[in-house]
């Protein structure tokens, strides 16, 4: 593919699009604002359609090396521990989605596409932010505050949430608080009673709240998200201090599993979750959008960076296959409606996991029981849409 390609962005998606045009032969060149690469501390969920995407880059036995493969994924009750659903996440992915599910450190994966992006020839210059994009018929480019970058064939703008190239795109934007704050944060194994947390992944459903533990770095760490309701919060920075001693009365009266947890935590982050409404269209001619830059999705689904990882993957083939000028309409018809749809189900399940003590609690409460009535190879079912997803395929 002869075509160069400039990314705003050194992230996730930015580099998964990088590696993917990169080894389909074109120059590309990554543009990042840190002065530094690296990644924030935190545990990401890598689901079989991350993985699928991920082994065709070459990264995945890279990536197994450093993850947690979770045994199950589970669902129960704050405060007895009641089990309501417990598909065996390990076995059940591979037999059906034909791909492992790994739980991840954000900085170790960030780490391997970084390498695997140098390996492909892309050409990566920190401490350079974007100020906007400019084009003509031929080409287009990015401003930056070293100065103009070099004309590109395709600009991709893999700039975040709060994306610069979104934003000239498409103008300012007014994100909406969804009235629930997040707790994240990660400790080492060894600070907690032997066997306190389970080899899976557990989301604990309380009053108004809830808890998502599960490891990482091969279960040397444990990363926790705790999400309550709230509507005290304003700042949307993924890197703001929480109070710890804050955290621990919060989780008061919940199950050993959690509590013990909480309290052997020394460092935690907040922030709160904003909502945003759907882009009219992710590309003006020569630049095209991916990732949070044009989907940010809440993360009670744990796909916002999976749906990066397709992006990005599925961007490259398109141009491959279509050329630069038919591709980003082309990408955007194929992604755009799965990214909604996950937009939308993200926003609803945020408020399946906190109970409010009513029949409707009752109510979903059985349903997930009787989920787990059902045969081993029908539990993972319902995320069929989801997994079963396979980005190296679209288009053959």
């Amino acid at each position: 593919m002869n075509t160069s390609v400039a990314i705003a962005g050194a992230g996730i998606g930015g580099l998964t699009a990088a590696i993917a045009f990169a080894q389909r032969g074109a120059k590309v060149t990554v543009y990042e604002q840190a002065k530094m690469l690296g990644e924030i501390g935190a545990g990401i969920q890598m689901s079989p359609n991350a993985m699928k995407v991920l082994t065709a880059l070459g990264v995945s036995t890279e990536v197994r090396d450093i993850a947690f493969e979770p045994e199950f994924g589970a669902m129960r009750h704050w405060k007895n521990g009641t089990t309501y659903f417990r598909p065996d996440v390990k076995s059940q992915c591979r037999l059906r989605y034909n791909a492992p599910y790994y739980h991840v450190h954000r900085a170790d994966l960030h780490a391997i596409l970084i390498k695997r992006a140098k390996v492909a020839g892309v050409e990566i210059k920190v401490n350079t932010a974007i100020s906007g994009y400019v084009q003509d018929g031929q080409s287009a480019w990015l401003k930056t505050n070293l100065g103009q970058t070099e004309r590109a064939d395709l600009v991709i703008g893999a700039d975040g949430i709060k994306s610069v190239i979104r934003t000239q795109m498409h103008g300012p934007e007014n994100p909406r608080f969804t009235g629930a704050v997040a707790w994240r944060g990660l400790l080492p194994t060894s600070a907690l009673p032997k066997g306190l947390v389970k080899p899976g992944a557990t989301i604990w459903l309380g009053p108004h709240r809830h808890v998502v533990t599960y490891y990482v770095r091969g279960g040397d760490m444990v990363n926790f998200i705790a999400v309550e309701d709230r509507d005290d919060w304003r700042s949307e920075s993924w890197t703001e201090k929480g109070d710890v001693q804050e955290l621990r009365r919060k989780f008061i009266g919940w199950h050993p599993e959690v509590s013990m947890l909480v309290d052997a935590v020394e460092d935690t982050f907040v922030w709160a979750l904003f909502d945003r409404d759907e882009l009219p269209t992710w590309s003006d001619r020569r630049v095209v959008l991916l990732g949070d830059a044009c989907h940010p999705t809440l993360p009670s689904l744990s796909q916002g960076a999976a749906m990066a990882i397709e992006d990005g993957y599925v961007l490259a083939s398109m141009c491959e296959k279509h050329g630069v000028i038919a591709a980003p309409a082309l990408y955007e018809a194929e992604r755009k409606p799965r990214t909604t749809k996950l937009q939308r189900l993200a926003r609803h399940m945020t408020g399946i996991y906190h109970l409010n003590g009513g029949f409707r609690d009752t109510k979903l409460l059985w349903k997930f029981r009787l989920g787990r009535l059902l045969p081993e190879s029908y539990q993972l079912k319902p995320l069929d849409g989801i997994y079963g997803y396979d980005a190296t395929a679209v288009g053959n």
